[in-house]
């Protein structure tokens, strides 16, 4: 069990949480919810003792074993599979006891220590090992590699791998998809759900949180709430708290203004004079409600794209190796204006290098790439924000794309994007990645083009960001392809998946659920390793069924995607028809037409509302039957 009663703490300067309260009881699987600097990393510093509250107390249950992810990205010579084995501190306590014990010859402390590792399934460590790194996108080759031959973000994954292999009753991750393509974050979330600990999840992955969680801690405005339920759930009750503190915020305003009122009238005059008095320590009693705080501090669109053509790009028979080492293969592809694609597959496929091909940043083995006159590509990759000028500020960054356009101009765009007053003169050396990630798409937003290749845009972004890039990609008039473990995000902006696999790229006919049947049918694959021809036409023919059986749901996924569409739209109007009709005003002679209008519109939706739900049922039941 983890206990906060009425804890503050501050950085530096800055307030993070004053006077908070919340319980975290064992078993129970946390989201940590909030913008970025808001305090969520300073939470798991003082779990881990590296951080004390300034007042209040804080207390976790003793002997509780607490597994995290190293922030610090390990350069050492030690083979990747050993240092994830690391991670299992009790396996390797018991194993340097066995050596102890075996170097002064004590037979009968070594049988002892043999039937504790026995116990403790200390001989499936090597296993254990090898799948976790499995999951997390490592190959059978890469094991025994030594940790310095990795990059560094597969330095955070191996971080992980060992923070997962600790035998841990408290789990802390910060973060834990940034580094990850899809596949990964499908898996990673399987093995959370049967994690059997506590787990403190900071993350700003809806689809994840909803998957994972059964809390949700929100913290905004130096406070925080624990919240019952996943990242959905959070939202809807969330809202609801909102709607009702304005409400409250509104009606208290307007006792006030008539006590205030009734005060400066008779305050003056001796008869009333007591009773003024008495009003006036009345207001002063009244506790004070705020606003409620809903507003986005992210304001930004794209700009509509100034010349067009189709195609934008055309790619034909176009292959791209390194070596030996065929990455894409007779690759065709066009890509016409409003097209919004997906790219989907296994690390290391090559939806990365696609991107590169289509932005110019890899040149192809052979075939053709036609690009049209008018083509302005706007680029995003993570390796993007380290080459932005660290001493230069973000308005500096903006005039040197824009000499003409005014300071004010320029500070206003930025605004949109989070940075306000000094912030916009500031060097971005010190920034967040969040911070930068945002300047980065400033910059993107503000050169107008007509095709977006993004490649994990939200690493980084907080969940405000995310939605606020969300929104503007779905007004976006020109041609997008993006490569995202944001399922959320996904759904959201795009109409067409594209498997990127063994080294070809074919359209993928189904939904992000399809595609994580897929991702595990293909680890089954791969684990039963078929040799025999049977074995490989079985494959073959359950390949084509599962194809099949993709194109007979797909209708009546779309069928259920329009009706559930229909129904949030109907039932919001239905409601907009009922708030009118509790309006007592409404009721008087003069407005019998507008009453009668208003309950046959009224009538109308009731009647669409059913038909639509009868519909929903329909296609519900018979994807069913399918399934």
């Amino acid at each position: 069990m983890l206990k906060l009663s009425n804890v503050s703490l501050r950085r530096g300067t800055k307030v993070l949480f004053e006077n908070v309260s919340f319980t975290v009881h064992a078993g129970q699987r946390v989201g940590i919810s909030g913008a970025n600097g808001c305090g969520k990393s300073s939470l798991f510093a003082m779990v881990l003792d590296s951080l004390q509250p300034d007042s209040g107390d804080f207390s976790i249950q003793s002997g509780f074993v607490i597994a995290h992810v190293a922030q610090e990205l390990t350069a050492t010579e030690q083979a990747a599979i050993e240092f994830v084995i690391d991670g299992d501190k009790e396996l390797r306590d018991i194993q340097q006891k066995i050596a102890q014990a075996e170097e002064q010859h004590d037979g009968h402390r070594a049988a002892e220590l043999y039937a504790e590792l026995e116990t403790i399934q200390g001989y499936t460590a090597n296993s254990r090992a090898a799948i976790l790194m499995n999951g997390l996108g490592f190959k059978a080759t890469d094991l025994n590699n030594p940790v310095t031959s990795f990059s560094g973000g597969w330095r955070v994954r191996l971080n992980l791998a060992k923070a997962l292999m600790c035998r841990s009753d408290l789990l802390l991750l910060d973060e834990p998809t940034n580094h990850l393509d899809l596949d990964a974050v499908i898996w990673l979330q399987e093995w959370l759900q049967s994690y059997a600990g506590t787990l403190l999840l900071i993350s700003h992955d809806r689809d994840f949180l909803d998957a994972v969680v059964g809390n949700i801690l929100h913290i905004e405005q130096q406070s925080a709430m624990l919240y019952s339920g996943n990242y959905s759930q959070f939202e809807r009750a969330r809202a609801e708290r909102l709607a009702q503190q304005q409400s409250n915020f509104e009606r208290q305003q307007k006792e006030r203004a008539h006590i205030q009122s009734y005060v400066d009238r008779f305050k003056a005059k001796a008869t009333k004079a007591k009773q003024a008095q008495s009003r006036l320590k009345a207001l002063e009693r009244m506790e004070l409600i705020s606003a409620a705080h809903i507003d986005s501090p992210f304001h930004f669109a794209f700009f509509k794209p100034e010349r067009v053509s189709n195609p934008l790009i055309k790619v034909e028979k176009t292959t791209l190796a390194y070596s030996d080492n065929v990455i894409l293969n007779n690759v065709s592809l066009s890509i016409k204006p409003g097209d919004r694609l997906a790219l989907l597959g296994p690390n290391g496929a090559g939806k990365s290098t696609l991107i590169k091909l289509l932005a110019e940043e890899n040149k192809p083995t052979s075939g053709s790439i036609e690009c049209a006159e008018s083509l302005k590509v706007g680029y995003f990759a993570q390796h993007q924000l380290e080459q932005l000028d660290p001493n230069a500020s973000p308005l500096l960054h903006l005039q040197r794309l824009d000499k003409k356009t005014t300071e004010r101009d320029l500070r206003n765009f930025l605004g949109g994007f989070g940075f306000h007053g000094d912030k916009t003169l500031e060097a971005i050396a010190p920034f967040s990645g969040g911070e930068k990630a945002r300047l980065a798409l400033a910059l993107l937003v503000y050169q107008k083009p007509n095709l977006l290749l993004l490649d994990e845009p939200t690493n980084h972004l907080d969940i405000e960001m995310r939605h606020a890039l969300s929104a503007s990609l779905q007004e976006f008039s020109g041609a997008m392809i993006i490569v995202s473990h944001d399922r959320h995000l996904l759904r959201t902006i795009t109409d067409q998946f594209l498997l990127v696999s063994t080294g070809k790229i074919t359209p993928f006919d189904g939904d992000l659920d399809d595609y994580a049947d897929w991702v595990k049918n293909q680890a089954k694959e791969n684990d039963s390793a078929p040799s025999s021809d049977k074995s490989v036409n079985a494959r073959k023919e359950q390949k084509q069924q599962q194809a099949n059986n993709r194109q007979q749901q797909k209708p009546l996924r779309d069928a259920l995607r329009k009706a559930e569409k229909q129904l949030d739209k109907l039932q919001e109007k239905q409601q907009q028809l009922e708030a009118k009709l509790a309006d007592s005003d409404l009721y008087h002679q003069d407005k019998k037409q507008q009453l009668a209008d208003i309950i046959n519109e009224k009538n109308s939706i009731d009647e669409q509302l059913a038909k639509t739900e009868e519909a929903w049922l329909t296609a519900q039941e018979a994807l069913e039957e399918l399934i």
